[in-house]
């Protein structure tokens, strides 16, 4: 009878591993196994019957000669064939077969089409020695239609190589958006032609040195970045810090400072001037033509940190007075109110943090990202109110937080918690949302967010980031009922291979010795 048992366990297991063997991440949401194996041969061609599809191929063969797969177009009945399916409704759905005779991906939208060429990529890549792939029928479609990372270049700038860098394995774990965070106290970040101070005085210096030489992106290249994204169906959402985070631009134009405090000198802009509007959305005007999302972030969290000289502003008092203002708290509701107003007739969406759900935004233009994982009220308030959010607590998803305990120059929280691998993965459930349902058609998706405080360097930022990227993916895309831990623990091995094979400096989380903590600058 135990041998029975045993012989059970083993074909059971077996038959696990070879679904295991798949190695997508994310895994799919529904995943049926068949009989038999498909043999990948040495040159992989790819056909598309629909003009839109078929304009993904030069950049799927190029990325698949990266993985060391030979691939090439036919204009036929290619190995891939890549048909679309109207019965395919979400725009990011697909469905993939893997026959006896080769791969079919269904879609009824070139984005659905482009993920289910990055799960075919995945599975031939990863087949190995062997040589072939286990057949499979896949259907396919995410959790959230809002599966994020947010990049701060303020404090420490990475440069584009490695801002495309994570926008290709972002794209390879179909990730959508890509929220830059451009401007802050440390430093301007993005050419404002109309203002050129901006670049020129406020983009010197960084979190570790305030005297570096200045550091920022033309407009050419941000055009070029954009485009890159785009091309791999990621929305490029751009962040202006208002009204605190200023310190960078008021340095280069004084005249709109709000003043600071003690600790935070210059912190804000000043909600009392007229031209202080004009200035910013004259550079939200440049900023629309760079970015052809329908979201601009404005910040709009911790003025209280540097709004102190408001108080003594003879323009603000005057304001006060004139608009029926009774504290600080209702300066800084005006002036949110009041640059929302200016992005709307401009055709955009407001995205702020979690302070904004009290600043009465309207519903139907604002998105709120609930950040403070210790004020789940503020995400049952925006959600009460009605605002579409995105989930970003600092706990899990802030990924300047340490991910081992031996870990020195990340952030811990105040009683040394942090964020390792599994948190991320678990994410969203009950410890971090206080059982408040994420699953309501309010909640667009969730987002990493890779502050850089901690990080001043490529290598650095890639030791934070990875592993944890795939991680946050699965987190994202993937249904708690097709998560599965362990599953996804096993499948990590080859993505730490992929890794490696693109030169990526990351944490080894299973072997914390082979993988040394990067040193990074310590919090003053």
């Amino acid at each position: 009878m135990n041998n029975r048992i045993i012989i059970i366990f083993f074909f059971l297991s077996l038959s696990f591993s070879l679904c295991n063997a798949q190695d997508i991440i994310p895994y799919p949401n529904h995943f049926e196994q068949k009989e038999g194996r498909l043999s990948i041969p040495e040159v992989v061609t790819i056909s598309a019957e629909s003009g839109e599809f078929s304009t993904l191929i030069p950049g799927f063969v190029q990325n698949a000669n990266k993985f060391s797969v030979p691939t090439k177009e036919t204009s036929k009945n290619g190995w891939i064939q890549l048909v679309r399916d109207a019965t395919c409704y979400n725009p990011e759905e697909y469905r993939l077969t893997v026959s006896l005779e080769g791969i079919i991906i269904e879609a009824g939208c070139a984005n659905g089409c482009y993920y289910g060429l990055q799960s075919a990529l995945q599975l031939i890549s990863n087949a190995g020695a062997a040589g072939t792939i286990q057949r499979a029928v896949i259907h396919d479609t995410p959790r959230y239609g809002w599966r994020g990372l947010m990049l701060d270049e303020s404090r420490h700038f990475i440069g584009m190589e490695e801002v495309k860098k994570l926008l290709d394995f972002m794209a390879l774990h179909k990730l959508n958006k890509f929220h830059w965070h451009l401007t802050d106290s440390q430093g301007w970040r993005i050419e404002i032609r109309k203002y050129p101070l901006l670049t020129i005085v406020g983009a010197v210096g960084n979190l570790t040195n305030p005297n570096a030489p200045a550091q920022y992106y033309t407009q050419a290249e941000i055009a070029e970045i954009v485009k890159y994204a785009q091309d791999r169906f990621i929305e490029i959402i751009p962040e202006i810090d208002m009204p605190g985070h200023a310190t960078s631009a008021v340095k280069a134009y004084p005249q709109f400072s709000g003043g600071g405090s003690e600790q935070y000198p210059n912190f804000t802009f000043n909600p009392g001037k007229d031209g202080t509007y004009t200035f910013l959305t004259d550079i939200i005007k440049e900023i629309t033509n760079l970015f052809p999302s329908k979201y601009i972030h404005i910040g709009g969290d911790e003025v209280h940190f540097g709004n102190e000289q408001w108080n003594h502003l003879p323009e603000i008092r005057e304001l006060m007075k004139n608009e029926g203002l009774k504290d600080l708290v209702a300066v800084e509701h005006y002036f949110l109110n009041r640059m929302s107003d200016s992005i709307r007739t401009l055709n955009k969406t407001v995205v702020g943090w979690d302070e904004v759900v009290t600043a009465g935004l309207p519903v139907s233009n604002t998105v709120v990202m609930w950040w403070r994982q210790e004020r789940p009220e503020q995400l049952e308030e925006a959600i009460k109110k009605g605002y579409e959010i995105v989930m970003c607590p600092r706990l899990p998803l802030y990924l300047d937080f340490v991910q081992h305990p031996s870990h020195e120059f990340g952030r811990k929280w105040t009683n040394g918690e942090y964020a390792p691998i599994e948190k991320v993965y678990h994410f969203p459930g009950t410890e971090y949302t206080s059982g408040i349902s994420v699953s309501i058609p309010l909640i667009k998706g969730i987002q990493g967010n890779v502050w850089t405080e901690r990080i001043h360097s490529p290598e650095r930022m890639q030791f934070m980031v990875y592993p944890r990227l795939s991680a946050l993916a699965e987190a994202a895309w993937t249904q708690d009922g097709s998560k599965n831990y362990e599953n996804f623990n096993s499948r990590m091995d080859r993505m730490m291979e992929i890794y490696n094979q693109f030169g990526i400096t990351f944490f080894d989380y299973k072997n914390p010795d082979s993988s040394p903590e990067i040193a990074g600058p310590r919090r003053k």
